[in-house]
């Protein structure tokens, strides 16, 4: 399979697992947020990035360029640590940390 073709299936699994709960329960509509771990994003989630960044430029007066690098930057910040995480696991100094806190409480 191609990327593409990758991206579109995982968006048509998760609206298909999430989209009719989202519109009973919550009269709301359902955008999946599709990533890749390098980055890239499938058609609805660049969408939804356009429509908030033209949002936010409205609001902050701001350049579109600007919010939208800032936007994908943070995104990509927040994979990459995801992804660091699921390997490394969260550390020891954090963990010992919550295990005292917990023996002692």
């Amino acid at each position: 399979k191609s990327i593409s073709q990758m991206y579109a299936a995982h968006e048509i699994s998760k609206k298909r697992e999430y989209n009719q709960r989202v519109l009973d329960v919550e009269k709301a509509s359902f955008t999946p947020l599709v990533f890749s771990t390098t980055g890239g994003m499938a058609n609805e989630a660049s969408c939804f990035l356009k429509h908030l960044a033209e949002k936010i430029c409205m609001k902050k007066g701001q350049r579109y360029s600007d919010v939208m690098a800032f936007i994908r930057r943070r995104i990509r910040f927040d994979l990459l640590r995801t992804c660091i995480i699921s390997i490394r696991g969260l550390g020891e100094p954090r963990l010992s940390h919550l295990l005292q806190s917990a023996i002692w409480t």
